[in-house]
């Protein structure tokens, strides 16, 4: 049955691509993905209340921020500022804008920049939602490593963001590399700058170690969402065969 609903929503989206074009179908199918990814938001909220309501978020958060603070330095602070910045709104654009522009020189196609573009489009709109609707406090400013930050503290921006921008060009990677090798390299290397990042923010007492959790799961399921859409899209043009990647040969009508 599932198998079923795939490949008719597969002639569907071949069938749209056709009238409209690989990207424009790429787009508005992520929109209506974005759906779900928002729902998901709002339940993640609705959790953390109830939980914050029998101190439980409290119980985990407040330990792991005393043992982030015992383990600063001067040397150190600096060097996990550094690091966050580039999970922020200056660093991860910039060096997620070089990645999207050398990918689509790379494979001559647009495709890892709608990818992206919808991606990170996404991403600040989960943030936008979770933040507005949960309006969590970050911790105290005693307890935190300027500069300082003000916005709501829940989920972490930074978090979210990065690990749905670093899943989708590790994502174009795994696609595009012929070595298992390069691929299982983009893998690890991903995961550990989102990690890191992630951290930072706890570290730094800019967050909480829940805001970061649920950031994490919330981009890991938009980064599903991104994935699924493009694999049935992508599928669409070899026939449903599955290839993993994308040669150079046959990279034009691609999505």
């Amino acid at each position: 049955m599932i198998e079923t609903a795939r490949n008719q929503l597969q002639r569907l989206l071949t069938a749209a691509s056709e009238v409209l074009g690989r990207h424009t179908v790429l787009v508005f199918t992520l929109v209506a993905g974005l759906v779900p990814a928002l729902l998901l938001a709002l339940a993640a909220a609705g959790v953390y209340e109830a939980v914050a309501e029998e101190d439980g978020v409290a119980g985990l958060d407040q330990p792991v921020l005393d043992a982030a603070k015992a383990a600063r330095s001067p040397g150190m602070d600096t060097a996990v500022t550094w690091l966050t910045n580039l999970g922020g709104t200056v660093g991860l654009p910039v060096i997620a804008g070089a990645a999207v522009l050398a990918l689509c020189w790379w494979k001559r196609t647009w495709t890892p920049l709608v990818l992206a573009a919808a991606a990170t489009a996404g991403s600040l709109l989960i943030t936008v939602v979770g933040k507005s609707i949960v309006g969590r406090h970050r911790p105290s400013l005693e307890d935190a490593v300027p500069p300082y930050e003000y916005s709501a503290s829940f989920p972490s921006g930074h978090s979210l963001n990065t690990l749905v921008v670093s899943g989708t060009l590790t994502y174009l990677l795994v696609l595009y590399l012929g070595s298992r090798r390069a691929r299982t390299a983009a893998i690890i290397c991903a995961a550990l700058f989102v990690a890191a990042v992630g951290l930072s923010r706890v570290y730094l007492g800019h967050h909480w170690l829940t805001d970061v959790l649920v950031a994490w799961t919330l981009g890991l399921a938009w980064l599903a969402i991104i994935i699924t859409v493009h694999q049935l899209l992508h599928r669409r043009n070899d026939g449903g065969s599955g290839s993993a990647a994308d040669s150079p040969a046959d990279e034009e009508g691609r999505i």
